[in-house]
């Protein structure tokens, strides 16, 4: 979520998955203070149903209240 707030882009699902992985790798896993091992594709889908994304007339993003620091 900080890299979506730090880049000042709206991303769709496809071009936030992209990213995440040209930033950290096909193969990185992530985890939330409730759920852990998710790929890219699961966590968009996580950040979604949980509300973290913000819709845009471009796509989605996100700001620095949405984000957990526990």
């Amino acid at each position: 979520m900080r890299m979506m707030v730090e880049s000042g882009q709206a991303y769709d699902a496809d071009s936030l998955q992209t990213a995440i992985i040209e930033r950290f790798g096909v193969t990185a896993r992530f985890c939330t203070c409730s759920a852990s091992g998710m790929t890219a594709a699961e966590l968009v889908v996580f950040l979604d149903q949980r509300g973290k994304l913000t819709p845009t007339d471009g796509g989605f993003t996100t700001t620095p209240d949405k984000i957990c620091d526990h």
